[in-house]
């Protein structure tokens, strides 16, 4: 199943970039947030062109999307087209970073980085059906989500003409407070205060916050700031047991449920959150060049991440898993760079789905008090074997061969001691000197 490419848009047809000609209809990203509620009037009034309005829905959650055609239209939208994309972000493209291992600098689990390319993809569908000629997004020239939205433009559509307000010199609203000024000398009705007290990206698999005192790495996250997960300290007292199953490397049931994506993302979530499980606070390198900090929320993702790494470990041997761990860390450098629709990404997964293909069974993993710990795992691809492990008496294992063993691993280092050329290295053999190594 190569569930990652099956949505895939077809392939555009090649037509030189027209980018000298003012745009006719350009497609937003429309997410009924300030910026992009001041992106439509701004294109309106800049290029005198008809503004569709594509919102995403990633499960961001039902109160950020009530009302938000009418907050289009009051924005000047001529159209405003809603994208159901909750079942696909997580088998297109969540579930299979999850079955890579894909982590971002140790500790990030990507969900902001793998909802570009899923929401990007669907804006480039919309702005082709409603017959755009440009596509538009609010993200700022210093941010990582620039680059992931372009790039999918330019892999998908490269026809279509890329506007973004913030790089332009004709745009001037820098601050918060000019924003909401702007849209309030066009009467455009804003929910927005003038005071922002975080920047907040959220779907099914996580919820991010930057911004306010987080900025300065010294400040503790406040308790306010958290608000997917319950406070580790309040969690309740007894821990609570969950079996996930998986099918060649995917989730598909939870406690013995077959669930579809969503249904079990959010049965882990819950469950996560219920005991404050997957916050994260993080400085990170951006793709730009500088450093941010960002809080994550994650419960459910934190689970699935854990229970997928506990069945590895009775599946796959010691290479294919040293392989995987360095698969990973390269995939995840790959999302976060926005490459998703990119050769090497197509590669990358190729080799993933095979790692794969062993990875069946359930694991139990115990959440308590913020932590998600692999506690039991079964498969019937399990490597682990009872009668070879044990420290008791077995008929399996003949101990005297592992001295064989031994001397060929370790042979290198006897031909160098024997030669004296442990000196170079700085080692002093014990048998020239005439001193044991215990009595140095």
């Amino acid at each position: 199943m190569n569930s990652v490419t099956k949505n895939n848009p077809p392939a555009p047809t090649p037509v030189a970039p027209t980018h000298s000609k003012k745009p006719k209809r350009v497609c937003v990203a429309y997410s009924g947030g300030l910026d992009t509620s001041c992106v439509i009037p701004w294109l309106r009034e800049t290029y005198d062109c008809e503004v569709v309005a594509c919102v995403a829905d990633v499960g961001q959650g039902a109160q950020e999307l009530v009302g938000i055609e009418k907050k289009a239209a009051d924005s000047g939208a001529c159209a405003c087209v809603i994208k159901d994309l909750k079942q696909s972000f997580l088998t297109d493209f969540v579930f299979p970073m999850v079955m890579s291992g894909a982590v971002y600098e140790g500790r990030y689990l990507l969900g902001t980085s793998i909802a570009r390319p899923c929401i990007a993809q669907a804006q480039v569908m919309c702005a082709l059906e409603e017959q755009c000629d440009a596509v538009a997004h609010g993200c700022t020239g210093k941010g990582n989500d620039q680059v992931r939205f372009e790039s999918v433009y330019a892999a998908l559509a490269p026809q279509l003409r890329v506007i973004a307000p913030w790089r332009e010199s004709s745009w001037n609203l820098r601050s918060r407070e000019a924003m909401l000024g702007y849209l309030a000398q066009r009467n455009i009705p804003c929910a927005a205060s003038a005071t922002k007290i975080y920047s907040r990206d959220a779907n099914s698999w996580h919820v991010s916050h930057e911004g306010a005192e987080l900025e300065d790495p010294w400040n503790a996250p406040p308790e306010d700031l958290w608000i997917r997960t319950t406070d580790p300290k309040s969690a309740p007292n007894e821990p609570e047991e969950v079996v996930v199953g998986f099918e060649h490397g995917l989730p598909v049931s939870v406690n013995g449920k077959k669930l579809s994506a969503v249904a079990l993302l959010d049965a882990l979530n819950d469950i996560g959150a219920r005991h404050g499980v997957g916050r994260v606070d993080l400085v990170e390198n951006r793709l730009v060049g500088m450093k941010s900090r960002g809080c994550y929320e994650t419960p459910g993702g934190t689970i699935l991440m854990e229970a997928l790494r506990g069945l590895e470990q009775i599946v796959l041997d010691r290479d294919s898993m040293r392989f995987r761990e360095e698969l990973a860390n390269d995939f995840a450098r790959v999302i976060y760079d926005g490459r998703w629709f990119a050769p090497l990404r197509e590669a990358q997964w190729a080799a993933i789905q095979s790692l794969a293909q062993p990875l069946t069974g359930e694991v139990a993993v115990r959440a308590y008090k913020g932590s998600a710990t692999t506690t039991r795992r079964r498969s019937p691809n399990s490597l682990y074997s009872q009668a070879f492990a044990t420290f008791g008496e077995d008929d399996v294992y003949n101990q005297q061969h592992a001295e064989g063993f031994i001397r060929l691993f370790s042979l290198p280092s006897r031909i160098r001691a024997m030669l004296g050329l442990n000196k170079v290295f700085g080692i002093h053999n014990a048998h020239t000197s005439g001193k044991s190594g215990a009595s140095r």
